[in-house]
């Protein structure tokens, strides 16, 4: 019997890369993301796995025992990634779906610190990118039912023989590329947007930026809804318990927060707030969550609103180029009640680097390796 292996090539080699040159882009996420549940919001480790359907959209994620699913935080790098090639695209470079970049780069730009604690955790936030499964009839071609992919189809850090290390290269699944590259489907979010601690927060301020977005009158969820729409694990109760303790805070950038009752239905009303002074892809003065202390939830892990650390960015708030204009019309279309369609079927070594290392290849995006 023959002894022949057969042998895949990695993509990297038969992609262009994109060097990130700078790392300094206005942030941007992509719409699909924003609005269903593609991310555990919890931090400790999520292996059940997410069953989503809205209408004729179909999402399921899947986590691997060993790492478990790829986290909202971790969904931060692919954030990074979307705004650089977005970034790219504007000033006409071309782009790719293979990305070689500092680490420096990347963790700075999400509002991360570079010790070497952060660079471990960002390791293990690709591990999850890649193990994390995803299925979904978003965007599928006519003739196709669905798609299967990971976020990130692989990964490798180049180190120097003492160990340091001195790029990351990955390579983004197509199906996240096309969302990109269309810029119908992306929208500017807030640079506050890293200073969330909270996963239910972040999710929501995604869910606010898609759905809400500059409307003056906002847009109305029923709790029951929104509940459905997170993924989350959390019984309803404790998940409604959550949402009010945040509308108490108003710590989402550029929103304002407030429930409201219609009879025994309670709703959560989400605002655009500082309209008079521009619109949230210009700079919108964040709510501090700083201080805040730990929220217990019974019966469910803290929700992660902890208190905030001052992070870094490299993003001037007041520097964001070029207006994002609303894409979300099918979505406000309707305002409410929005429980019609959707329903869910089921339910952390490198040396801190002191100053940005250089990247050890060519530093013109789209260049040649």
């Amino acid at each position: 019997m023959s002894s022949r292996r057969l042998i895949t090539a990695s993509e990297r080699s038969k992609l262009e890369p994109f060097v990130v040159a700078t790392g300094d882009a206005s942030p941007r996420d992509q719409r699909d993301l924003m609005e269903r549940p593609f991310f555990s919001l919890a931090k400790a480790r999520r292996t059940t796995p997410i069953l989503y359907q809205a209408g004729d959209v179909r999402v399921e994620v899947y986590a691997a025992l060993e790492f478990g699913m790829a986290t909202i935080w971790d969904a931060d790098v692919l954030i990074w990634a979307a705004s650089q090639i977005v970034e790219a695209e504007n000033l006409g470079f071309k782009t790719s779906r293979f990305l070689r970049f500092t680490p420096y780069q990347l963790l700075t730009a999400i509002g991360r610190q570079t010790g070497s604690r952060d660079y471990k955790l960002l390791k293990c936030a690709l591990a999850r990118l890649q193990s994390t499964v995803i299925r979904t009839t978003i965007r599928n071609g006519e003739h196709w039912r669905r798609h299967q992919f990971s976020w990130i189809n692989e990964w490798e850090e180049c180190t120097t023989r003492d160990g340091r290390v001195e790029g990351m290269e990955f390579v983004l699944p197509d199906w996240f590329y096309r969302g990109i590259v269309d810029r119908s489907l992306v929208l500017t979010i807030d640079p506050a947007y890293f200073r969330l601690t909270g996963g239910i927060e972040r999710w929501l301020y995604r869910v606010a930026r898609k759905h809400a977005g500059r409307q003056p009158r906002g847009w109305l969820f029923e709790l029951a809804h929104l509940h459905e729409k997170s993924g989350s694990l959390a019984k309803l109760a404790d998940f409604a318990f959550d949402l009010r303790r945040i509308s108490a805070r108003q710590p989402l950038p550029g929103y304002r927060l407030r429930v409201e009752r219609d009879g025994r239905r309670e709703m959560l009303r989400i605002l655009p707030a500082g309209l008079s002074t521009g619109p949230v892809d210009i700079a919108v003065n964040a709510v501090g969550t700083s201080g805040v202390p730990a929220i217990g939830t019974s019966g469910v892990r803290l929700s992660g609103l902890r208190e905030c650390k001052p992070q870094l960015t490299l993003w001037p708030e007041n520097t964001i180029p070029g207006l994002n204009l609303e894409s979300n019309s099918e979505s406000n279309s309707c305002c409410w009640p929005a429980r019609s369609a959707d329903k869910r079927v089921c339910g952390p070594n490198f040396e801190p680097s002191q100053r940005q290392p250089s990247l050890p290849f060519s530093r013109k995006p789209g260049g040649k390796r």
